[in-house]
């Protein structure tokens, strides 16, 4: 194929608004050196004007007029006969700038290869010359798109049909249709409208003129007068999963929303940004109406303008987790953030608990789970909890020290890895030395002890010290620190400190 060739191009305009034609549909109107459109023998031609504001002006025309639409004809062929011979025609005719160079835009109403005008010509030219379909909007879409209602849901299947095929055949094919829409009504309004009748489906039936143009009606298929029928215009069988308007559902959502059920939702947000989250939690998240939680947290979630947040400081859990419920019990959803897993010395504990009195009884409360900092920590230093392990909070806030420094004791000789959260804050600065010293009286000084600090944010970092050497003025509230058993092993790999904790305990 020579490369001098024009290129065929069957572009389709959508249903009529000129603003739903395609961005690459436009370009292309307003660079081809040729323009052709079919219209009938009055001259007027729907696709050439929702076309018009794309076109440069000194374009050349081709007008492909047809020599019969619906009347009789005395051609030897019949009605057929005529067609295919003008088809033929305007082929030649369309063959002739191609030859020279000149690009040639069809246009078509809808999308060039549904009932389209264009195909006739692509069947008879594509196989010769370049060629690129542009799809549009068809009127099935912008019909649905004006009534607002949904074509399918679910499950449901689409059945489309012509308006010409024999009316019992229509009536079958109705009455089997989850959604249908008839297309080519003008002549053949009655007896479409009949078979929507026998087929029982009537009542759920619409009917919509030029869609999406200044000039367009929608009306229920049952009050449409036949003498007002255009052949521009179908029949649409809605969704039956949605008996109602668009509005009408937005209504009756409206005043349902007073008494709707709100529920609480404790996420998990993981040790730092949105790469840590779960997708049940992002989920979550996207569908909270209300969104609670410590201030620094909050501010990992994306701001939303239709979310109302309310941030609050640390040490107001239980207030935080009664605000939470009472918007909930107002038909709120509510979603209360906390970093790393919601159960792990975070939030859920403290819904929970407010969640058991009797006011709040009837008030759901889901637990999301999140990733948590041992977890992110030890991942970023290879696999230190890869044994038995315990997870403890050096804070004695809520607990006496002498409760901690048992419960340290115990891990100890039991040989277990352990977790330490919470290790030091502006105000506890002793803890971490006296962790330490407890831990040496049953584990060897050399024992790895990781520490990793704002693991998943900005400023982290990840080391790796002996016991013995750790210093209490490194550590604060932003650390976790991972301390090993017996068994914990320290080497490297690719010139960075590996630790890990076999999985097999020596006999």
């Amino acid at each position: 194929m020579s490369g001098d060739l024009g290129c065929l191009y069957g572009v389709g305009l959508g249903p009529g608004d000129p603003e739903l034609v395609t961005v690459k549909a436009a370009r292309l109107l307003g660079a081809a050196d040729v323009i052709a459109y079919h219209s009938a023998r009055h001259g007027r031609s729907i696709a050439r004007s929702v076309a018009l504001p794309y076109l440069r002006g000194d374009q050349v025309e081709e007008a492909l007029i047809y020599p019969v639409t619906t009347e009789t004809t005395d051609h030897p062929g019949g009605y057929q006969g005529a067609l295919d011979d003008f088809y033929a025609d305007c082929a030649v005719r369309l063959a002739a700038h191609l030859d020279a160079g000149r690009d040639v835009v069809v246009l078509c109403e809808g999308d060039p290869l549904f009932y389209g005008s264009y195909m006739h010509m692509h069947k008879r030219l594509a196989h010769r010359y370049p060629t690129e379909v542009v799809p549009g909007v068809t009127s099935i879409s912008g019909a649905a798109a004006v009534l607002g209602r949904p074509l399918v849901e679910r499950d449901e299947t689409l059945t489309v049909l012509p308006g010409t095929l024999p009316a019992d055949v229509l009536a079958e094919r109705l009455a089997a249709a989850d959604s249908a829409a008839v297309l080519k009504l003008g002549r053949t309004f009655e007896k479409v409208r009949a078979a929507f009748a026998e087929a029982g489906r009537l009542d759920d039936a619409w009917y919509v003129e030029r869609a999406t143009t200044g000039k367009q009606r929608i009306e229920p298929l049952a009050d449409v007068d036949p003498e007002s029928v255009p052949y521009f215009s179908l029949a649409l069988l809605p969704s039956p999963l949605t008996p109602f308007s668009a509005k009408a559902v937005a209504d009756r959502e409206e005043q349902a929303g007073d008494g709707r059920r709100g529920e609480v939702v404790v996420v998990g947000l993981g040790p730092a940004g949105r790469p840590w989250l779960t997708p049940e939690v992002q989920e979550a998240l996207a569908r909270a109406d209300e969104l609670i939680g410590y201030g620094p947290y909050l501010d990992r979630v994306p701001p939303n303008p239709r979310q109302r947040r309310h941030p609050t400081d640390n040490r107001v859990e239980a207030e935080r987790a009664a605000h939470a419920l009472e918007l909930a019990a107002a038909g709120s959803r509510v979603v209360v953030v906390s970093s790393g897993d919601p159960g792990v010395f975070a939030m859920a504990s403290a819904v929970l608990e407010v969640a058991s009195e009797p006011r709040f009884a009837d008030v759901e409360v889901r637990v999301l789970p999140g990733l948590t900092a041992a977890q992110a920590v030890a991942s970023r230093a290879g696999a230190p909890l890869g044994h038995d392990f315990c997870v403890l909070s050096l804070s004695d806030l809520l607990k006496p020290w002498e409760v901690v420094a048992d419960r340290i004791t115990a891990a100890a000789r039991a040989d277990l890895v352990l977790a330490i959260y919470n290790p030091a804050s502006r105000s506890r600065t002793w803890q971490v030395a006296a962790m330490r010293d407890l831990l040496l009286e049953h584990r060897s000084p050399h024992t790895p002890v990781v520490i990793g600090r704002d693991v998943g944010g900005p400023a982290e970092s990840v080391r790796v010290v002996e016991l013995a050497d750790l210093d209490p003025a490194e550590i604060d509230m932003r650390c976790l620190l991972i301390v090993g058993s017996s068994t914990t092993r320290l080497t490297e790999r690719g010139g960075r400190p590996v630790v890990y904790t076999p999985r097999r305990y020596p006999a």
